[in-house]
């Protein structure tokens, strides 16, 4: 006779037994990628397209009740983007409620009492995601692996992440990018080229700067993310793979590099440690070496998809692995330099670099272990705090609230009443896409003796996501930093300033004291404002030149075949004073009806023709250089020229050689080095179509455009190039200055302009420029015409230069570093019009349409391509 205990252990061992070819069975049943690609994730010299990762997703999410597939949107091409969200059964049909939960807390929207509660039942949310620079390939074939083990595997630590947290992978955040990088990849293979880069941007407007959008939020890829991060799930941690570890090491891991900015709040910069604490553990304990430490990449800039969580309390955490190619590489041991990553010992004596990897063979499959590694310890600590960081995103927005309340700035009022209002509501969606909580006036108010329209905006400081906010609107101090005593300036991470209402040309009024005022709290994005047409436009409808979006107004009223004119003097319609610049415009009413209420618009009906000088314009065509050589500046620039929907060609090296140039009203050539607009890629780097630059032919050719009346425009570097070919009484003021004497490393600079010459039309007369190691410009007037350029107009009288702007004799940094600013470029021109022949040349000193943000010099652009345009 078999005990009752028996039966029992019995019947417990069958359970089990049970559970065990269930979850067999499962994992037998799920598809690995291999089973769906043919290969393995990793395998030297292969690469998984978008629409394989697409496709084996999509049969993982089919095959597993682990995994959940949600399309958020698509990309600049059209591709679909999609998040997996990996976790238990159970966990997946209650999405609802762990978004709620995360909601809550990330908001503030409950008290202590229930933020325990919710921290001890929610679930950690976590958000892992590959691929968004396209060149750093591995992070895009570690995202579906990742899902696949998550979803089958049943070791204890995965169960546990499982019931833990909610894991939210994102396959790849520049799918377009990852189709072009593969596709030049394939058609390479086995070539001298294998290992090269494409010739174009990966991504299809903004190239590795679609990490810089992160603010902004101008393209479409980063706005669904955004969406999703800050409005919608609100994870505690935020995890990006990278592939930009130093030479002779594995990977780069937190803790991060100096300065911190003191607007995170100092338990994240404790807990971004935390995470890269775990993972350098993990890396020894699994004998997997290379992992370094406090390497280049700081904890002050804002705008990258790591560095933004900082500001909403979450842990942003960046990888930067060995080997982005599939093609494997030999480090012989023998040549192991004494230092990595600018003078970190490779002896094991160093803190942040204790395991040194010695050399050896490098293969693709060693970067997705060492990135699949890293996750799993992040994932694991987050199965194992969760209650703690859930509790944690609560604490940090509630002191901010706190601070808002009891701090020395109470709120900010954008008023209705702009330069341009345009861009004051696109301020307002920047800030609303990012997280932060806007009201709107719902009557007239009253502040500080000040009177608000209905309609202003009002941004309370007391949110959870204060740090962020503040960050936006107020100017940074960036700390004065050097590599060693006195040594050159300590090379900030990307940006020292970004300052929007600086950089957009948007007044706002700081409030230190508390006020009551009449509004309603803002739900989505906002529309402009309501637009209006007023009086009979027989002869046609003005626009003032100071709204950004009367040149979108404009240039679709042309498209649909009306016309349009040029104001040269201030005129009056009415009760209405237009200023000297504003356009003109006749075209079906219903049209410009629509184009008032869409951009918030006053068309003001003109029954005669105005008594000042009028310009006729047309559409403008315009000629954009794009050199072989993968251009951020060129793609940023053609956002731009789409955006406001100008009549646009791409001019490649062989367009400039052998087109017809005259049927271009401007031709732009965005930043770039002089040497590569002239000479290119050589073939030793890149297939011989894709070599060499504009050349001489080139140069030639552009100098006769301009001499024949064309209008030449050149950004920042490129106004080198048109100075050195066109020989122009020109020079560059800070052009071999020492570091140690100037340096101003992307910041907000104060600028003068003369506002009634016709390419400052619309312009304030002070204004924020980008200055991104940029230039000054001096005039030379003992410079022949013709010294650096056409051999055949050395004899041309000495161009007229018109100075427009003109950096500030005094205070000119607004916002970031600057050093030796006074001595070097104040007082010099910054943006000047040089006549050549019967045409012109343009030349910014600056970028004025730096990542889309310099919304304030916008209309110097403009006002360049239109004079081009004028008849």
């Amino acid at each position: 006779m078999i005990s009752k205990t028996a039966n029992l252990k019995t019947l417990l061992l069958l359970a089990v037994m049970s559970l065990s070819c269930a979850a067999f069975s499962v994992a037998q049943n799920v598809p690995s990628p291999k089973d769906v690609l043919g290969f393995e994730l990793g395998d030297d010299y292969k690469l998984a397209d978008y629409s394989q990762i697409e496709d084996y997703l999509i049969k993982l999410d089919n095959a597993s009740e682990r995994v959940k597939m949600q399309e958020i949107g698509e990309t600049v091409l059209g591709r679909k983007m999609y998040i997996v969200f990996v976790s238990t059964e159970e966990n997946l049909r209650q999405l609802d409620k762990w978004k709620d939960i995360s909601t809550k807390l990330a908001r503030v929207q409950v008290d202590d009492d229930d933020a325990v509660r919710l921290s001890q039942e929610g679930k950690a949310i976590v958000w892992v995601d590959g691929g968004i620079h396209s060149t750093e390939l591995a992070g895009t074939q570690v995202t579906p692996e990742l899902a696949y083990t998550l979803a089958t595997s049943e070791s204890e630590e995965v169960k546990k992440i499982r019931e833990n947290v909610i894991t939210i992978i994102m396959p790849n955040m520049n799918p377009d990018g990852l189709d072009i990088v593969t596709d030049w990849y394939r058609k390479n293979l086995g070539t001298p080229y294998e290992t090269s880069r494409p010739p174009i941007l990966y991504h299809h407007y903004v190239g590795h700067d679609n990490n810089r959008d992160w603010f902004m939020n101008t393209m479409p890829e980063t706005y669904h993310v955004t969406q999703i991060l800050y409005n919608e799930w609100y994870p505690q941690i935020v995890f990006n793979h990278h592939q930009t570890s130093p030479s002779w090491t594995k990977i780069s891991i937190p803790p991060y590099a100096d300065p911190v900015n003191p607007k995170i709040h100092p338990a994240i910069t404790a807990s971004v440690s935390e995470v890269g604490s775990a993972m350098s553990k993990r890396f020894s304990m699994e004998n997997m070496p290379g992992a370094i430490a406090d390497n280049y990449y700081t904890m002050f800039w804002n705008g990258g998809a790591r560095t933004v969580p900082y500001y909403h309390n979450m842990i942003g955490i960046l990888t930067e692995t060995g080997h982005a190619s599939p093609t494997p590489r030999y480090y012989d041991p023998e040549k192991l330099p004494k230092t990595v990553a600018g003078g970190t010992p490779t002896d094991g004596t160093d803190i942040m670099y204790p395991d040194p990897w010695k050399g050896g063979e490098s293969h693709f499959r060693d970067a997705v272990d060492y990135m699949l590694t890293a996750t799993w310890a992040t994932l694991d600590l987050a199965a194992d705090r969760k209650s703690n960081y859930l509790y944690n995103i609560y604490k940090m927005g509630k002191s901010a609230v706190e601070k808002g309340k009891t701090g020395d700035l109470f709120a900010y009022i954008i008023d209705k009443e702009q330069w341009d209002s345009f861009e004051a509501v696109n301020l307002v969606n920047v800030l609303l896409r990012g997280g932060i909580e806007v009201e709107k006036a719902t009557k007239d108010f009253t502040v500080n003796g000040k009177e608000y329209e209905e309609g202003s905006y009002v941004i309370y400081t007391a949110q959870a996501f204060r740090p962020y906010l503040l960050d936006l609107m107020e100017k940074q101090d960036y700390p004065t930093r050097f590599q060693y005593p006195g040594g050159p300036p300590d090379t900030p991470y990307d940006l020292a300033g970004w300052t929007l209402p600086l950089q957009m040309g948007i007044d706002v009024d700081k409030i230190a004291e508390s006020f009551n005022a009449p509004t309603e709290k803002v739900t989505g994005l906002v529309k402009h404002y309501e637009g209006e047409v007023n009086r009979n436009g027989s002869f046609g409808y003005a626009l003032s030149v100071n709204s950004n979006a009367s040149v979108l107004a404009t240039n679709k009223i042309l498209k649909a075949g009306g016309t349009a004119y040029k104001s040269m003097a201030e005129f009056k319609a009415g009760k209405v004073t237009l200023p000297a610049g504003s356009y003109i415009v006749s075209g079906d009413k219903e049209m410009v009806e629509s184009l008032a209420d869409e951009y918030g618009l006053e068309f003001t009906g003109l029954s005669a023709k105005p008594e000042v000088q009028l310009k006729k314009i047309h559409l403008p065509k315009v000629g954009l250089y794009k050199s072989w050589v993968a251009n951020m500046d060129e793609g940023w620039t053609r956002f731009v020229m789409d955006e406001y929907e100008f009549d646009m060609d791409t001019l490649h090296d062989a367009d400039i050689k052998t087109k017809d140039l005259s049927q271009y009203d401007a031709i732009i050539i965005p930043s770039q080095r002089p040497g590569s607009i002239l000479h290119g890629h050589s073939t030793m780097d890149m297939p011989e179509k894709f070599t060499g630059g504009i050349g001489l032919k080139g140069s030639v050719a552009l100098s006769d455009y301009v001499e024949n009346g064309g209008t030449l425009i050149a950004f920042d570097e490129a106004s080198d190039f048109v100075i050195e070919q066109f020989g122009l009484p020109l020079r560059d003021a800070v052009a071999g200055a020492d570091s140690n004497d100037f340096f101003i490393p992307g910041s907000l600079i104060k600028a003068g302009v003369d506002t009634s010459h016709p390419l400052a039309f619309g312009m304030k007369d002070t204004v924020a420029v980008s200055f991104n190691r940029s230039r000054a410009f001096a005039i030379d007037k003992q410079r022949k015409s013709g010294e650096g350029g056409k051999e055949d107009i050395k004899d041309a009288p000495t161009p007229e230069v018109e100075v427009i702007a003109t950096y500030a004799a005094k205070d000119l940094l607004m916002s970031g570093w600057a050093m030796g600013e006074d001595r070097y470029i104040a007082k010099k021109p910054a943006m000047v019009k040089a006549k050549y022949g019967k045409g012109s040349a343009i030349l910014f000193a600056f970028r004025p349409q730096f990542r889309a943000q310099p919304r304030g010099t916008y209309k110097l652009i403009f006002n360049a391509i239109y004079e081009g345009a004028s008849e």
